[in-house]
């Protein structure tokens, strides 16, 4: 049933004269739920003699604010920008795999892994196990020992995969939270020292050195983070073998996958990166996935282009965390959390006050349980940009507006562009936001709390 104050807002946005012009923003944003509001004007001169020769200002606009999308990538928060954010990578870790969007065609035959990295245990969590299709029990053991809380460390259950203590340890008392909360902090320079070390050993394997190894063929990487339901994050990563001017040269015949294997998988147990306040040393975890992306096979570039995009939009929602910032004054007993995410958090808050991580900034990142990363990342050289694509993007939106007489056509060189700009405000009411679902055919959000206009 819907909330009374929804179905208020609905009638009232209906009835208002100006709903066409609102539903024409609301689909210029794609039904982003969150839109940003601007007040403003763009005035358009002519350099040579001053002439005013187009005026838009948001005074006739609904409410007399202009709508633009958030574009958040994070689904929790804009489905339908975080849509966006999705196909957009799909399309730069596609391209990087078969061309397309400035990249050669020919690249599709460059040797190229799907590597998973993960992190290590830091104590025994409830799972679910399948063996042929069958699910298997969690922590079967005969002669479990029982920790020093009480705890018998065994699980004979057979978990559903919406079980809720899935992630959850067998016994709390024993679970290294901080060590989970530092993993997740200092993940981002383990994943840079892995790239040197791939190199350095790429090399080696060669016969060469790093610098005459960037004379015949170079590593390309494209990665993203996946949270576990534990809550610590593992890397999935394309990494392409090219020539040395990147994906428009064939890397040599010596230059192969299965070397590229082994370099992976010395990397990936070499590399440590230490917290030398707290004296503990971090690597990745024994459980290591090297597999070669082909385009006829098992793995091919569009099952690997969209389980990376599909990651590209999450971040810790399903450890049962929140998707914003906890302040240091927050009740972390009363907030909406699982216990499990909530015991993290503390770790968060308490390592966030040591004077030697302040630079893990461990307090400001406590929703994300310490990892301040970047959730999609790429060589320089792997494919397009995000930004190429968005500016391609509103390029085309841009021919569109003149071509249906909305916009004037100028000459860019001969044209003086004058913006003023004031944010005034984000958001829709709960009803606005059923009416954009049903303008834009996203699904309807969840209607349990009063209107956030």
């Amino acid at each position: 049933m819907h909330h009374p104050h929804a179905i208020a807002g609905m009638i009232a946005r209906l009835h208002d004269p100006d709903y066409s012009r609102w539903a024409h923003q609301i689909k210029r944003s794609g039904g982003c739920r969150q839109p940003i509001h601007l007040h403003g004007k763009v005035e358009h001169y002519d350099q040579a003699t001053g002439q005013l020769l187009h005026r838009y200002t948001t005074r006739t606009e609904p409410g007399g604010v202009l709508r633009v999308p958030c574009k958040t990538r994070r689904a929790s928060r804009c489905p339908a920008c975080a849509e966006v954010y999705r196909a957009d990578t799909y399309q730069l870790v596609r391209a990087g795999l078969v061309g397309g969007k400035g990249v050669p065609e020919t690249v599709n035959s460059h040797p190229c892994l799907f590597v998973t990295l993960t992190a290590p245990s830091f104590g025994a969590v409830h799972v679910q196990r399948e063996k042929n299709g069958k699910v298997l029990p969690c922590h079967a053991r005969r002669n479990a020992e029982t920790c020093p809380h009480g705890q018998t460390m065994s699980c004979t259950e057979r978990h559903s995969a919406d079980d809720p203590r899935l992630g959850e340890p067998l016994c709390p008392d024993c679970y290294d939270y901080d060590g989970s909360v530092l993993f997740n902090a200092i993940s981002p320079e383990l994943w840079r020292r892995f790239t040197l070390a791939l190199r350095r050993r790429f090399a080696r394997l060669n016969g060469l050195t790093v610098k005459a190894l960037r004379a015949q063929a170079s590593i390309a990487f494209a990665k993203v983070a996946e949270y576990q339901r534990r809550g610590v994050v593992h890397f999935h990563a394309v990494i392409r073998l090219d020539g040395p001017d990147g994906p428009d040269t064939p890397p040599p015949a010596w230059a192969t996958a299965d070397a590229l294997a082994q370099a992976v998988q010395h990397a990936a147990a070499a590399v440590t990166a230490e917290v030398k306040p707290l004296g503990r040393t971090f690597q990745w975890g024994t459980q290591l996935d090297v597999r070669r992306i082909t385009m006829d096979g098992d793995l091919t570039e569009q099952a690997v282009a969209a389980y990376v995009a599909k990651y590209a939009t999450k971040a810790a929602e399903c450890v049962g965390t929140l998707d914003r910032r906890i302040q240091p004054l927050d009740d972390l007993n009363a907030l909406p959390v699982r216990e499990h995410a909530r015991s993290l958090i503390a770790a968060c808050m308490h390592l966030g006050n040591h004077p030697g991580l302040a630079e893990l900034r461990l307090t400001q990142w406590a929703h994300m349980l310490g990892f301040r990363g970047h959730f999609s990342t790429k060589s320089r050289h792997y494919s397009t940009t995000l930004g190429e694509l968005r500016a391609a993007r509103e390029e085309h939106m841009r021919a569109e507006e003149i071509s249906t007489g909305r916009l004037p056509l100028f000459e860019e060189d001969t044209v003086l562009v004058i913006a003023h700009w004031q944010y005034a405000g984000q958001g829709l009411s709960i009803g606005e936001q059923l009416l954009a679902a049903a303008l834009t055919g996203h699904h309807v959000p969840n209607l349990g709390g009063p209107d956030d206009a």
